[in-house]
């Protein structure tokens, strides 16, 4: 049977979620269907998603995007992974990197020879191992450079910086210049079909002006709101706080610091954690807490005063509840971005969740008769990306062994999913991690959290004991050198911006 083709699609909202949605369909759809935005100038956007992971390049190749222009309109920088500060206990430091982590070697991972080495005291620490940490370490940078065979300088992995506003507007201009249109007003109510096959489908959106917009699909990206997706189809949400206790958020921006750094920082608090994420023209910090252990004038003094520089604005206050909408799709409406469900950015994957998204629905595009069973498959695959990021944001919480404040106690002691619990259990016996069904985290981010928070493997694969110790030995302490080589010819962050994608002045 011939489909039925959808005409117009509507975007509510703008910010990261609505113009990355919007450039994404105007590239992949090439002026076939008709896409229209609406956003009004009066509605902030949060706009903390200022940290990516490296996924997003795939976001870019999809829209064709150049990177160092983007990061000079953005006032980007480069990112290669995530440090954690005082998250097992006071005083630990461990980086996330991103990319590879040693070289794998017959018949097991490199994981299991590192376990095997670490339980007789031979052993250097994890990050040795990974160019990307090292590299942090050193404030150096450079992509992955794919004409040299057989070396880390191929795992090199990076993802992004960038302010959030410069980088809708960005985008923006981007879309319109392929296409989309943008109107400018605030929306006041939805209206929905009354009758017929597709009752209850939103059928357009009504303007201040008392203009309705309306359209085939509606692509809600307003925010916690959730203008269609909860206050039109009262769809629901599932509440995750009783794993993720914050609740609370505070940003400011304030001045550079004298180095450069490529990667974001996270600094666990009293009764939650600080962010750092460095840029070319400022550092955006925030602090994410929960109001029941801490005030908000106690959280506002702890920021201040673990900023770099002097403040640009006064704090900016947030209010969130972690979880997910019980159905992404709903009708005829699709939430992207905080309107789908929101979890704290301490992995930098908020703005992952809206790429995702764009993605699904490119996979599923409906047409006019929009299939239950697509429409269900799609939800569940968002699901699942929530629950296992969700899971990997837990793991941070959890597996703590702070006793400095009730907050801390609280987390180590809470019942986890199930999902989360099994991770733990089959790592705690061999060290072994498995990634299920292709989520988003992979067993090198697995071992780098719970290494770095000092959950240790009670015993290594049996078959790492094929090789001799001294074999083993050898075969890390070689990847060691070269990696510390390769470091050692990377070029400094801050040269490499100034020389490839300085910003704009301003």
């Amino acid at each position: 049977m011939q489909a039925s083709p959808l005409q117009n699609i509507v975007i509510v909202g703008g910010g990261t979620a609505g113009w990355m949605t919007a450039v994404a369909l105007a590239t992949v759809l090439k002026g076939r269907y008709g896409i229209r935005v609406v956003e009004s100038d009066e509605i902030g956007i949060v706009g903390v998603g200022e940290a990516t992971i490296p996924m997003i390049q795939r976001f870019n190749r999809l829209i064709e995007l150049d990177e160092n222009e983007f990061l000079s309109a953005t006032c980007g920088t480069f990112k290669l992974g995530i440090e954690f500060v005082n998250w097992g206990r006071m005083g630990d430091r461990y980086m996330h990197g991103f990319g590879r982590l040693g070289r794998d070697l017959w018949p097991v991972g490199f994981d299991q020879y590192w376990h095997r080495l670490q339980a007789t005291g031979q052993g250097h620490p994890l990050e040795q191992y990974s160019i990307t940490r090292m590299a942090s370490r050193a404030n150096k940078f450079m992509p992955a450079r794919t004409d040299i065979e057989n070396s880390p300088l191929q795992d090199i992995a990076h993802a992004y910086h960038f302010d959030a506003s410069l980088y809708a507007k960005y985008l923006r201009r981007l879309g319109e210049a392929r296409g989309v249109r943008r109107t400018e007003g605030k929306i006041t109510h939805a209206t929905q079909r009354a009758e017929g096959r597709h009752a209850g489908h939103v059928d357009a959106v009504v303007l201040e002006s008392g203009e309705r917009v309306e359209g085939d699909l509606f692509i809600d990206c307003s925010g916690f709101r959730g203008l269609l997706i909860e206050q039109t189809l009262q769809t629901g949400f599932e509440d995750w706080s009783q794993w993720l206790p914050c609740d609370r958020a505070l940003a400011v921006p304030c001045e550079s610091a004298p180095v450069l750094t490529p990667y974001t920082r996270a600094t666990a608090h009293r009764a939650g954690w600080q962010w750092r994420i460095p840029l070319q023209h400022r550092i955006g910090n925030g602090h994410v807490y929960c109001s029941r252990h801490i005030s908000d004038d106690e959280a506002a003094a702890t920021l201040l005063s673990h900023l770099d520089g002097k403040p640009l604005a006064d704090p900016r206050p947030i209010r969130f509840r972690t979880g997910m909408r019980r159905l992404a799709w709903n009708r005829n409406v699709i939430a992207i971005g905080l309107a789908s469900g929101f979890l704290e950015p301490l992995e930098s994957t908020s703005i992952h969740l809206i790429q995702s998204a764009i993605q699904q629905l490119i996979d599923f595009f409906p047409d006019r008769g929009f299939n239950e069973a697509d429409i269900a498959q799609f939800n569940r695959d968002s699901r699942f990306h929530y629950e296992r990021i969700r899971d990997f944001v837990i793991l941070h919480y959890h597996l703590n062994q702070r006793d400095d404040s009730e907050f801390w106690r609280d987390c180590a002691h809470m019942g986890i999913p199930q999902t989360l619990q099994d991770k733990m259990d089959l790592f705690r016996s061999h060290g072994r991690i498995v990634r299920v069904d292709n989520e988003l985290f992979s067993e090198v981010g697995w071992l780098q959290v719970m290494e770095g928070q000092n959950l240790r493997p009670q015993r290594h694969h049996p078959l790492a004991e094929l090789q001799s110790e001294q074999a083993t030995f050898d075969y890390l302490e070689s990847i060691r050198t070269v990696i510390a080589k390769c470091v050692d010819v990377m070029p400094d962050h801050a040269q490499y911006i100034a020389q490839h994608c300085a910003a704009r002045p301003m």
